[in-house]
């Protein structure tokens, strides 16, 4: 919980990330289960319904249009009711066309919402405070898929009851906590008035270029780690659900530690840490064996994914303040490239080699890792590599 208990946008922002993660954990923890028991899914399926579900962050540059219409703080929480009403319609369409229609329909909120809600924590969170701010709401994302775990245990488990009845509830409760937050917080005001244009800035490449890598990478985690538990060993619902309980408790009390320590460390060696880590994990990935070994290689990989704070805190060091909302929307749209395209792709292929999709995690993971070395030990505008003549300040593209 925030120190202190004042209407403040920082409250705002961790309300609505612990709004987010609750519902949306409980779909990701029940969707590899809910697509082989109800509609028979193979890898070909569950790869072209995730690249479905990117769709949306694909088209997320098209967020800084709907902010000609709309405040940024109102936008975040429609997207939260879009999030929270696709959630709970799922379970009543259990079939190939009713999930990826559902899906879509989650995704756009989901995009648009995590799109905004770091344009928001950017611009309403001092520099200074950011990793640890930052650690702080992956902290409270934790907290609240441990809830949202909680409630699967006692809807499915204790109470018996069916998917459609575990998606109902959640993206009901989802939907009501939007209505409070929209009626108790105040319109907060925006220090630097943004920028309503696609912007791309050549001085930004490498956060460009680690922003797509980390896409690519962070959809063979997201969606062949957790389909390999169920297809490969067997995973029950409950066994996904106390996978995903451990996964969050760890980061729950490790991830405002590693917020600090990246803070402390800068962000060249923090990415350096991650991309070593995940190389070790995903070669390990595609020749795991044992179910408890794979499991251990989700919990680490899960947390090495929160070092991923220090390319925020490092994009917010180089950035114009003004420039924050439209670079958010490009930077969403630039992560869901590789993200449309490869779980269709490597779905296709995990039919025929899962150890190939892996070792395609190691080449992401390898080239993540040498572009991160580029990154100065004190960026700021006008320093925002080591290799290569930084360019002008204002030198839009677009």
């Amino acid at each position: 919980m925030p120190a202190h208990s004042s209407k403040n946008p920082q409250q705002l922002l961790l309300w609505m990330t612990f709004v987010m993660s609750m519902v949306f954990a409980v779909w990701q923890a029940l969707l590899n289960n809910f697509v082989i028991e109800k509609a028979a899914f193979s890898g070909a399926e569950i790869g072209m319904l995730q690249s479905l579900r990117e769709v949306p962050g694909f088209l997320a540059f098209t967020a800084i249009f709907v902010l000609l219409l709309i405040r940024e703080q109102s936008f975040a929480l429609i997207s939260l009711a879009v999030l929270s009403i696709g959630i709970a319609i799922t379970g009543f369409f259990p079939s190939v066309l009713g999930l990826y229609l559902t899906t879509v329909l989650m995704s756009i909120g989901f995009h648009y919402f995590e799109t905004i809600n770091q344009s928001l924590t950017l611009q309403w969170v001092d520099k200074q405070d950011t990793a640890g701010f930052l650690g702080k709401a992956l902290a409270w994302r934790s907290a609240a898929a441990l809830m949202g775990y909680g409630s699967i245990w006692l809807v499915m488990s204790w109470m018996k009851l069916d998917y459609v009845w575990m998606y109902g509830i959640i993206g009901t409760l989802g939907l009501i906590a939007v209505l409070i937050m929209a009626y108790y917080y105040p319109r907060f005001e925006i220090a630097e008035p943004q920028h309503k244009k696609l912007i791309f800035r050549k001085r930004y490449w490498l956060y460009y270029a680690l922003t797509f890598l980390s896409g690519a990478r962070r959809q063979i985690f997201m969606v062949f780690a957790g389909f390999m538990m169920v297809e490969k060993f067997g995973y029950s619902v409950s066994e996904i659900t106390a996978l995903f309980l451990i996964n969050y408790v760890v980061n729950l009390f490790f991830a405002p530690a590693i917020g600090r320590f990246i803070g402390r460390i800068g962000e060249r060696n923090a990415l350096v840490i991650e991309y070593v880590g995940l190389i070790i994990v995903f070669a390990s990935y595609a020749f795991v064996e044992h179910a408890q070994v794979a499991a251990a290689l989700y919990v680490i990989d899960h947390l090495l994914f929160a070092m991923a704070i220090a390319m925020k805190t490092y994009f917010q060091k180089i950035a114009d303040p003004k420039d924050i909302a439209a670079s958010m929307s490009v930077s969403f749209t630039i992560n869901h490239i590789a993200a449309v395209i490869i779980p269709a792709l490597l779905g296709i292929l995990w039919l025929s080699s899962p150890q190939w999709v892996f070792m395609i995690g190691v080449l992401f993971a390898l080239c993540s890792l040498i572009l991160s070395l580029n990154i100065p030990s004190m960026p700021q505008p006008g320093n925002e590599t080591n290799w290569g003549k930084s360019t002008k300040i204002n030198d839009d593209t677009i």
